[in-house]
């Protein structure tokens, strides 16, 4: 007797089936910076990395890199060496980015992607990730001697990723977690960044955050210096990890429309992240409610074989965001999310 499987799983045959007819997707919507001061200018020529048919692509704002749609991270997967056996998987599917973060946070995770990432270091596009110190809060300003301090910190994160990832360059290095504008707009981290680049360690300027999530972006926004933020979004409107729940009284992502074009048209490629975590049981630090993003689709969305997750993933990568970042920590959720990604546009006119 064939056992009842979950709406949204596939066995490893179906799955295959699946995204050997995925349509991968068109060009994404890019301008060039208006900001004279943006050190990173569009590259003549796409980066192409490890594309393959059974994944979906897009152009990642002015860093000419074509991503694969869901992102692999690698943060707390990899921590003590966890889910490093997904990672050849996630290769052999086209995943070609690879997100990891300082060892402080995530104890071990960049020593356990090296080896992988000796492997294939030309063929994956490899992103970490370091909080810049500083002890204000979200609403005050950071002073001189608190920016200088958390440049230090910060490119010193920098040369330790590096050793651990057994590498001398990575493709991009966010400011992790960012919650304050001010640091944000800090010249002395803009030229912590700067001297980076020049020395060869780095490609690209970054910044993730899922606290106070809108005001940091509208920040990166103006300035003109970043290439890529990362932001904790649902489908519900902006996530804040802080408190493990929506942010009281977000707009949804639908409402968000137009940040999200204006950060596209500053040269700025979208990650989504923690799309699911609201989603998610009790125990994973979620609500447990996975009909929690149901009241926002369509009924024939409603009605698709997506698992409640893959409808979530779905949902934002054709509403704005140019990739997800997932943290994937076994076969059937990779799966899962590999079908989500490469076939997000089945659903949407």
């Amino acid at each position: 007797m064939q056992k009842n499987k979950h709406p949204g799983s596939v066995d490893r045959r179906e799955f295959i089936k699946i995204a050997a007819t995925a349509a991968i997707s068109g060009p994404a919507f890019l301008t060039t910076a208006c900001s004279s001061t943006n050190p990173s200018p569009r590259p003549l020529e796409t980066i192409h990395r490890n594309e393959q048919p059974t994944m979906a692509y897009r152009r990642l704002g002015r860093t000419g890199f074509r991503s694969s749609r869901l992102v692999f991270g690698c943060g707390a997967a990899l921590m003590g060496g966890k889910s490093t056996r997904l990672l050849q998987r996630a290769f052999e599917a086209g995943i070609n980015h690879f997100d990891v973060g300082s060892d402080i946070y995530y104890k071990g995770s960049e020593q356990h992607l090296a080896p992988f990432l000796k492997d294939h270091r030309d063929q994956v596009w490899v992103v970490s990730k370091a909080p810049a110190y500083s002890p204000v809060k979200p609403s005050e300003p950071i002073t001189l001697s608190q920016a200088k301090f958390a440049a230090k910190y910060w490119s010193g994160l920098l040369d330790a990723s590096l050793q651990d990832l057994q590498t001398d360059y990575i493709d991009a290095y966010y400011l992790m977690a960012v919650n304050n504008p001010s640091l944000v707009r800090s010249e002395e981290v803009y030229q912590a960044f700067l001297e980076a680049k020049t020395a060869g360690k780095v490609g690209f300027f970054g910044l993730s955050t899922h606290s106070n999530a809108q005001k940091v972006l509208e920040a990166a926004i103006e300035t003109g210096w970043y290439d890529l933020a990362m932001i904790g979004i649902t489908p519900a409107g902006w996530y804040d990890w802080d408190t493990k729940s929506l942010v009281q009284n977000t707009a949804t992502l639908a409402e968000l429309q137009g940040l999200l074009k204006s950060a596209g048209q500053a040269g700025l490629g979208l990650i989504g992240m923690k799309t699911v975590r609201y989603l998610a049981p009790f125990w994973s630090l979620g609500k447990g409610d996975p009909t929690a993003f149901d009241y926002l689709y369509s009924e024939k969305y409603s009605a698709s074989r997506l698992s409640p997750f893959q409808r979530a993933y779905a949902y934002v990568l054709q509403h704005g965001l140019d990739v997800v970042n997932a943290d994937m920590r076994n076969f059937k959720h990779l799966e899962e999310n590999i079908v989500a990604a490469a076939t997000a546009d089945r659903f949407f006119g």
